[in-house]
C-alpha cells in the first residue's frame, strides 16, 4: 500500500473496521516519528469505526517483536507495529532492522492474527519524517488500512 507509487492512500477501498480489536505496539525510540506514525494508523482506525484500539509502548523497535507476540495471544484481531530505525554509524542498523523484519514474519506464520510492518528504515531523519507525516505520506495510516484488510481477509 506505498502512497508514493499508487498516489493518495485510498480509504473507499478498505473494509469497515467497525467490530475489530486493534492493538497497535509503538517503539519509544524515535518519538516524534513513531507518535506520528501513531496518529496516522489511529485516524484510519478511528475512520473505518474502530473504536477498540489499544496502544502499546515498548522501548525500541527490537522489542516490537515480543510485545506484537503478547497482542496476538491477548485476542486481538490484528496487530500493527510501529517504529523507526535510522541508520548509524555501525551495523547496528543491519541488525536491527533483519531482526524486526524476520520476528514480525515469525508472527504472521503462526496463523493467529495478521501482524503488520510499520516499521520505517531509513537514512536520515528527514525521510523518515517524510514517511510519518510529510510529503510522502504516512507509514502508520498505511499499516492500519494494510491491518484491517488483512483482519477482514476471507479465502
Amino acid at each position: 500500500m506505498a502512497t508514493a507509487q499508487h498516489g493518495a492512500l485510498n480509504l473507499d477501498a478498505v473494509p469497515s473496521a467497525a467490530k475489530l480489536k486493534v492493538a497497535v505496539v509503538v517503539s519509544e525510540w524515535n518519538a516524534e516519528i513513531t507518535n506520528n506514525l501513531f496518529q496516522g494508523a489511529l485516524s484510519v482506525l478511528e475512520q473505518k469505526g474502530c473504536s477498540n484500539v489499544k496502544r502499546i509502548d515498548v522501548p525500541g523497535s527490537f522489542e516490537l517483536i515480543y510485545g506484537c507476540k503478547k497482542a496476538v495471544h491477548k485476542g486481538f484481531d490484528a496487530v500493527i507495529a510501529l517504529g523507526s530505525v535510522i541508520r548509524g554509524e555501525t551495523a547496528h542498523f543491519d541488525y536491527v532492522c533483519e531482526a524486526v523484519s524476520n520476528g514480525i514474519k515469525d508472527l504472521n506464520t503462526l496463523g493467529i492474527a495478521p501482524v503488520i510492518f510499520g516499521v520505517l528504515t531509513d537514512d536520515t531523519i528527514d525521510q523518515a519524517k517524510a514517511r510519518s507525516g510529510g510529503a510522502l505520506g504516512n507509514k502508520g495510516a498505511e499499516a492500519a488500512a494494510a491491518a484491517i484488510s488483512m483482519a477482514k481477509l476471507s479465502i
